[in-house]
């Protein structure tokens, strides 16, 4: 029997109830831990801000997006004595195991921890699905559903009203929300952060679809952190940054959609999902990713193995090194894009 923590970190995302709900599940009837979530990500740490999860309070949560326990983007190593008052947290809790959930920024304090002597066992989430090291990460699945079901719905308006339409999706570093969304709604034009585009080639896509294809509209897909061929900087909606140093992308459907219309005489609307990517209840992949990646965190942190990270490979949940999953982003798969290229313009 142990004391276990766990936390939610970074943005919220479609799965993390399921997570939460598996390890609370597993931990009380299998191994017999008490189970401790802190609130708010990590400044509920540091502030020993806590509650103890429990059979009852995490049930019925399974299909609910968002996290019961909420979120932040705090980081620990930004604040004035950081990581002592998150050890004397811990420590005054009794937590022996900490699991926290979330992206690269939560789960490199993880490894930070780990790497200064406290046992963590990491459980990636990013609806971006750039974790490195894993196949996918629950919420992309849920997010690109959303997104599709938009490309859809904007069909029928650029159709309509002979358009062009620009859909900005989530992707600060990587493409995959924008590629498989894309895909899968029959998008005309996909840009990602991977592939720096040339506006002149965009219109080219247009025009040719538009003259030789006798379509009179057409779906532009563009993920948030797209930058420009000739060096352009990514369109930012903030000038701040948060407190790892991130900031505050969109916007670039706005630029594309005057961009376009002037250059092509094409009548153009931009169209910015934003958090309706990562909002309301998982799809069922998700769901159950996130309960498995809950049962393995508990198991990992029961046996001992700490400083790893769950992850999916293939149809099996496997640990990988912490360390490993933060070594860089995992970007688009080239072969991925290449494909969806066949179908622009």
């Amino acid at each position: 029997m142990a004391r276990i923590g766990l936390l939610t970190g970074g943005g919220d995302c479609p799965g993390l109830n399921p997570v939460i709900r598996a390890i609370v599940r597993k931990g009380i009837d299998h191994y017999g831990h008490e189970i401790f979530g802190f609130r708010k990500g990590w400044k509920g740490v540091l502030e020993n801000d806590a509650i103890e999860l429990t059979r009852e309070n995490t049930s019925g949560i399974l299909h609910k997006g968002g996290t019961m326990l909420g979120t932040s983007r705090t980081n620990v190593y930004k604040t004035e004595n950081g990581e002592e008052r998150v050890l004397a947290s811990l420590q005054e809790r009794g937590i022996d195991v900490l699991i926290p959930i979330g992206g690269d920024d939560t789960l490199g304090v993880a490894n930070k921890l780990f790497a200064a002597g406290f046992p963590t066992v990491g459980v990636p989430k990013t609806i971006d699905n750039d974790l490195n090291a894993t196949d996918f990460t629950f919420g992309f699945q849920t997010a690109v559903q959303i997104a599709t079901e938009a490309i859809d719905r904007l069909h029928s308006t650029a159709e309509s009203h002979d358009r062009v339409i620009v859909c900005e999706v989530m992707g600060r570093d990587a493409g995959w929300i924008a590629c498989w969304s894309g895909m899968a709604g029959g998008a005309d034009v996909i840009l990602v952060p991977e592939h720096p585009f040339d506006v002149d080639e965009v219109c080219a896509h247009i025009r040719n679809r538009h003259e030789n294809s006798g379509r009179t509209f057409s779906i532009v897909v563009v993920a948030e952190g797209a930058t420009r061929s000739d060096g352009g900087a990514a369109a930012t909606a903030a000038d701040t940054l948060d407190s790892f140093g991130h900031v505050r992308l969109g916007g670039i459907a706005f630029e594309l959609e005057k961009e376009i219309e002037e250059r092509t005489g094409y009548e153009s609307r931009a169209t910015v999902l934003g958090h309706i990517q990562r909002g309301g209840s998982p799809v069922a992949f998700d769901r159950v990713l996130g309960t498995r990646f809950g049962v393995a965190a508990i198991d990992a942190a029961s046996n001992g193995d700490f400083g790893q990270m769950v992850a999916l490979h293939g149809t099996a949940i496997e640990l990988v090194a912490l360390e490993d999953a933060l070594s860089q982003p995992k970007l688009l798969d080239p072969a991925l894009f290449e494909t969806a290229q066949v179908f622009f313009g």
